[in-house]
């Protein structure tokens, strides 16, 4: 079903304030979660500082399968904040949306392609930002003329590449699954009481297989992250 977005017009920029609200509301919750869970540390850790840690060492075991950790833990951080966000993200419009005179307010963020190719497009930029860092312009530069020369425009195509695939396929995924959502509940309205008997049950299947999906996408963004970042920053790539 066809919703309107909210776009408004400012300084000869177009904004939608459906983006802006959901990635306001998605960094909002981030932000919670990491404050409740370092609130209080103790040795022993428990509720959310246990899982919180579950987390980091669930990056840190990302981040080892692609390089070492005297190169990659500066980017602990960063996969740490990837995973979390992108998990809230593809989690915000699956309990439901909010249509307010056929224009959607509330949806995932990563069910827009603006906002995953943003983050794609991030990605990408730090790897390079980190490759020209740490080996050097010079060094750096000579990479893209390995083994061979004329592979050199082929290795640009594959940063713009890199670049769709990862965005695109996030917002692919989140994006598919609202919609079949949508239909399903849509179906629960306008049915009589056999056909949402019918549909409560593919509505819930789909809801956890969703959050599955979900949960799933930003371990593959932020895995692909850190492979990104590996073949950049590390000498033996």
């Amino acid at each position: 079903m066809h919703h309107e977005a909210p776009i408004v017009e400012f300084l000869g920029l177009n904004f939608n304030l459906s983006n802006v609200l959901m990635i306001t509301v998605a960094s909002a919750v981030v932000f919670i979660i990491a404050l409740l869970s370092t609130r209080q540390l103790a040795m022993k850790p428990a509720g959310m500082q246990n899982f919180f840690e579950w987390i980091m060492d669930f990056v840190k075991n990302i981040i080892n399968s692609t390089m070492d950790w005297k190169t990659g833990g500066r980017f602990h951080i960063l996969g740490l904040t990837l995973i979390m966000y992108i998990f809230i993200s593809n989690m915000l419009g699956l309990p439901f949306a909010i249509v307010y005179d056929n224009t959607l307010w509330w949806k995932s963020p990563t069910a827009d392609p603006v906002i995953t190719l943003t983050l794609a497009a991030m990605v990408v930029g730090l790897s390079h930002y980190y490759g020209v860092k740490l080996k050097g312009v010079g060094e750096y530069g000579r990479e893209f003329f390995r083994p061979m020369p004329f592979l050199f425009p082929l290795k640009i195509i594959e940063e713009f590449a890199n670049t769709l695939t990862l965005g695109l396929r996030l917002y692919g995924n989140i994006y598919a699954g609202e919609i079949l959502l949508t239909l399903l509940v849509g179906g629960l309205a306008h049915a009589g009481v056999g056909g949402m008997l019918a549909a409560i049950l593919p509505t819930i299947v789909w809801q956890g297989f969703s959050i599955f999906v979900g949960s799933i996408q930003a371990f593959i963004f932020c895995m692909l992250t850190m492979v990104y970042m590996a073949h950049k920053v590390s000498h033996d790539h």
